[in-house]
């Protein structure tokens, strides 16, 4: 078994969780996606983003617009629906049982 292959498998676990958290803050251009999961440390690629993003699309979880760009073709910039900010909202409550969970059980005690 390998452990990168685990990591991995870790962090495309709660993408969409991060997804819609960040555009929950503002609207933003897959790159700018991109950047804000590498500063956190989830290491994503645009082959991985934009399969993602049509499908929380298509849930209707996400939306997005046009905008014409000096520098080249227009941009898609993507924003977080009501109904999206209610499955953020339901995946935090998750989130935060899940971390308490497995805190809990990997944890050590320091006696």
């Amino acid at each position: 078994m390998k452990l990168e292959n685990t990591k991995a498998q870790m962090r495309k676990g709660i993408l969409e969780f991060c997804i819609l958290s960040i555009l929950s803050k503002e609207e933003a251009y897959p790159s700018e996606i991109i950047t804000k999961l590498k500063d956190a440390k989830l290491i994503v690629v645009e082959g991985t983003l934009y399969p993602l993003l049509t499908r929380l699309k298509n849930a209707e979880l996400l939306t997005y617009r046009w905008e014409e760009s000096t520098s080249g073709p227009p941009r898609k910039y993507y924003s977080i629906t009501n109904l999206g900010q209610t499955f953020l909202y339901e995946l935090s409550g998750t989130w935060i049982e899940l971390n308490k969970a497995v805190t809990k059980i990997t944890q050590t005690d320091k006696k």
